[in-house]
């Protein structure tokens, strides 16, 4: 699908990148060619996921940082300058998420999700946004959101409302940042086979069939179909696409209508 050093010498920051999808990607720009920048809030998931990459011949360098925090930001941002010159890629990875009643979610559930997903994001392109303008040679961003975006889900009303704000922001920057030749897309996976998140959202035998039986396809993605997805929105195959939302889910989120029960 891609040629191995389609992303040589470009320099990509992947946030949440320790662990599950973005560590997949964090492989995949890395396979591509890509110089490799993982960040990750725990110190333990830099580390394993460091070590995931080496395996891989890859050279990653690991900043621990919580994109909720601004100044920290701008420092991960900072540090992969020093140490590689420049950015070209940023992909908004970083995320948090539980599933809770609206009535039943404290202002600090609220608020930790929020401050992950949303404003993490936005500091992030912010602060890689900045360089890139400054640099003068374009670049591209993505964020990783979730099908729900476009319908709501029960029971994560912070998620989908942070991944709402999330996809507005990617269609405005889109549109700013297009005199710049910075590109920005996202992905909306639905369920993913992962030992993280969705498992631990979705934790029961029962639970796992049921959302299978949602999908048209009738299976859960794979971390790497997502890092490819990432990949062709990062490379110059989609040159001429910004402001795009891809969905991946196998369909699931098109399943929803009146008449969804018919086979």
């Amino acid at each position: 699908m891609f040629t191995p050093n389609l992303l040589e010498g470009q320099v990509a920051i992947v946030t949440g990148g320790g662990t599950g999808l973005g560590l997949a990607i964090a492989k995949r720009l890395g396979e591509l060619g890509a110089r490799i920048v993982i960040g990750s809030r725990k110190a333990a998931n830099l580390e394993a996921g460091s070590a995931e990459l080496r395996h891989a011949g890859l050279d990653p360098l690991a900043v621990q940082v919580d994109v909720r925090n601004p100044e920290q930001v701008d420092e991960l941002v900072q540090r992969t300058i020093r140490h590689f010159g420049h950015i070209d890629i940023l992909i908004n990875n970083a995320a948090g998420n539980f599933i809770c009643r609206a009535e039943d979610l404290s202002p600090n559930g609220w608020n930790a999700v929020v401050g992950i997903v949303l404003n993490g994001s936005f500091y992030c392109s912010r602060a890689v946004g900045r360089h890139m303008i400054e640099r003068g040679k374009g670049g591209s961003i993505v964020s990783i959101l979730a099908n729900y975006v476009w319908t709501g889900s029960p029971g994560t009303i912070h998620s989908a409302a942070a991944k709402a704000g999330v996809m507005s922001m990617t269609q405005t920057l889109a549109v700013e940042w297009a005199r710049h030749k910075i590109r920005v897309n996202a992905v909306a996976p639905g369920p993913i086979e992962s030992p993280g998140a969705a498992r631990q959202l979705w934790n029961t035998q029962e639970a796992v069939d049921r959302i299978t039986n949602m999908v048209p396809l009738k299976r859960w993605g794979q971390p790497s179909e997502v890092a490819d997805a990432v990949a062709f929105l990062v490379s110059p195959a989609s040159s001429f696409i910004t402001g795009e939302i891809l969905t991946i889910d196998g369909g699931a989120w098109l399943g929803r209508g009146t008449f969804a029960f018919i086979e």
